[in-house]
C-alpha cells in the first residue's frame, strides 16, 4: 500500500471532490478514480457512496480515513526526524515566508539576528501559504511565516506582527486625497481582491462584513504584488498592509489612506511543526522573531 494512495484518499474525503483532489495532487481525475478503485479492491469493500452528492463515506470508508490520517501523520513525523538527522547544517535556519512578509517585514529581524548570531545562516524562500504549510509539516522548512495563521493540531503557532491595514489607492483615485476614510465609503467601490483560497481574503471579507460594506470585486489575484500593480493603474482600490506599500507610496505610485473607524490589522504568525526536534539556531530565531519573545 503506497502512502501516496492513502494521501489521495484522504484528500478525496476532505475536499469532497475528485476534481479538486486531482488538481492538488497534479493527477488526472481518472487517475484519482483508479487509486480509489484500487483501495476498494484491496480491502474488498466500498469506501465511498457514489450515489450521494456531495461525496459521502461508507462506514468502511470512515474507518480507513481515520486510520490513513494517523498513518500519514506518523509517516510525516518520520520524514521530519529523518531530515533533521540527515541535515548537516546545524547552524542554519530554513525559513519559508509569504512574499509580503519576507520582503517588507522580515528583513529588519533578519539583520538583527545576523548581528546577534553571525555564525548562523538564515536561508529564506518566498512561497505561497499553502506550500509553506505543506513543507513545514514535511520538515523541509524549519519556520514558516504566514498571514492569518490557521490553527492545526500538528503545528505550534506563535504571534508575529499585526500589520496595519490601509486603503491602497492609485494616485488619481478620488479617495487618494482624503486624510482618512470611513470604511462605509468603500460601499460599491471597484475592489482588487485576493483569491478566495488566500487567507487574507477571508480576513478582509470579515472586516467588510462586520460593517455591512459591499464592494465590487473586479479582479482577484493570489499575491500582493499583482494586487498592487492593479491598484496602481487605478483598476480599483484594496485593503493592504501599510508596510507592504511603503516603497510604492515613497515613489508616488500608490497612496495609503488610513481608516477612521478602528485600527484594522492583519495578524501574521510563525508556524513550526509540533514535536519537531528544534536545534539551538532555530530556537534563537523563533525567540527573536516571535511577538511573545518581544513583549
Amino acid at each position: 500500500m503506497h502512502i501516496e494512495t492513502l494521501k489521495v484518499f484522504c484528500d478525496i474525503c476532505e475536499l469532497g471532490s475528485f476534481s479538486k483532489t486531482a488538481e492538488k495532487n497534479l493527477l488526472s481525475q481518472s487517475a484519482v478514480s483508479q487509486q480509489l478503485a484500487q483501495l476498494e479492491v484491496a480491502h474488498k469493500c466500498q469506501l465511498i457512496d457514489r450515489k450521494k452528492r456531495p461525496i459521502e463515506l461508507t462506514k468502511e470508508g470512515e474507518l480507513l480515513y481515520r486510520t490513513a490520517k494517523e498513518m500519514i501523520e506518523r509517516y510525516d513525523q518520520f520524514r521530519t526526524e529523518l531530515n533533521a538527522m540527515a541535515r548537516p547544517e546545524k547552524n542554519r535556519v530554513n525559513v519559508g515566508a509569504i512574499f509580503s512578509i519576507g520582503m517588507h517585514t522580515l528583513p529588519a529581524y533578519v539583520k538583527r539576528f545576523m548581528v546577534e548570531h553571525p555564525d548562523i545562516n538564515v536561508h529564506i524562500e518566498y512561497l505561497s501559504a499553502a506550500v509553506i504549510y505543506e513543507r513545514v509539516l514535511l520538515g523541509d522548512i524549519d519556520v514558516g511565516l504566514v498571514a492569518v495563521p490557521k490553527r492545526d493540531k500538528r503545528l505550534d503557532v506563535y504571534e508575529f506582527e499585526d500589520e496595519k491595514l490601509v486603503v491602497a489607492c492609485g494616485t488619481r483615485h478620488p479617495l487618494a486625497h482624503k486624510p482618512q476614510i470611513d470604511i462605509h465609503q468603500l460601499q460599491f467601490e471597484r475592489f482588487i481582491s485576493f483569491e478566495k483560497d488566500v487567507p487574507t481574503r477571508a480576513w478582509i471579507d470579515g472586516i467588510l462584513g462586520r460593517y455591512n460594506v459591499v464592494v465590487r470585486s473586479v479582479m482577484e489575484f493570489d499575491n500582493i504584488e499583482t494586487v498592487k500593480r492593479a491598484v496602481e493603474i487605478n483598476a480599483g482600490v484594496s485593503l493592504l498592509p501599510e508596510s507592504a506599500i511603503l516603497q510604492e507610496v515613497a515613489a508616488g505610485a500608490l497612496v495609503g489612506v488610513p481608516l477612521a473607524n478602528e485600527n484594522f490589522v492583519r495578524p501574521t504568525g510563525i508556524i513550526v511543526r509540533k514535536g519537531k526536534v528544534i536545534g539551538p539556531a532555530v530556537r534563537y530565531f523563533i525567540d527573536l522573531v516571535a511577538k511573545t519573545g518581544r513583549d
